[in-house]
């Protein structure tokens, strides 16, 4: 007879790694999360805010100006409304700790036509996006993860 003790261990083990023995060999997966994603978190915002096509950052820690470079143009759908947004392949502004400004190179749909947003700032339970004249609020945990662009596989 198995040690029940082992069993215990096996089963739970199997639970644990389910999720992954059991994807689909077809889903593509994300590849981990850029320098720039880290950045973000490191001045308070979470890394669901870039998508995951990043290739190059920088931050001018004096001025506190950045640019992001991603490898193409991309449009993905945010959460939680389903927003669909556009980034533009490089995307520039100011950050400091929970805020960023001068945000140029990301845009939203809504009510038929695109609206730049023009800035972010962050209290670690919300976002407030400043979108055109008016400015919305999200729950922050809502941008955990970094979405994949629209149309496009990241196969590990």
């Amino acid at each position: 007879m198995a040690n029940p003790l082992f069993v215990l261990l096996l089963s739970s083990s199997l639970l644990f790694l389910s999720p992954l023995a059991y994807s689909n060999p077809n889903h593509s997966t994300s590849p981990p999360p850029s320098a720039a994603h880290a950045e973000l978190n490191k001045y308070g915002f979470p890394a669901g805010l870039l998508p995951i096509n990043v290739v190059g950052y920088a931050v001018n820690e004096t001025s506190s100006d950045f640019f992001v470079s991603l490898d193409d143009p991309c449009k993905v759908t945010l959460p939680p409304d389903n927003y669909l947004a556009a980034y533009s392949s490089r995307i520039t502004g100011k950050i400091v700790a929970g805020r960023i400004t001068q945000l140029d190179g990301i845009r939203v749909r809504a009510f038929f036509q695109w609206w730049p947003i023009t800035g972010i700032k962050s209290n670690g339970d919300y976002l407030f996006f400043d979108i055109g004249m008016i400015t919305t609020k999200y729950p922050s945990k809502d941008f955990d993860e970094s979405p994949q662009c629209l149309g496009k596989r990241f196969d590990s």
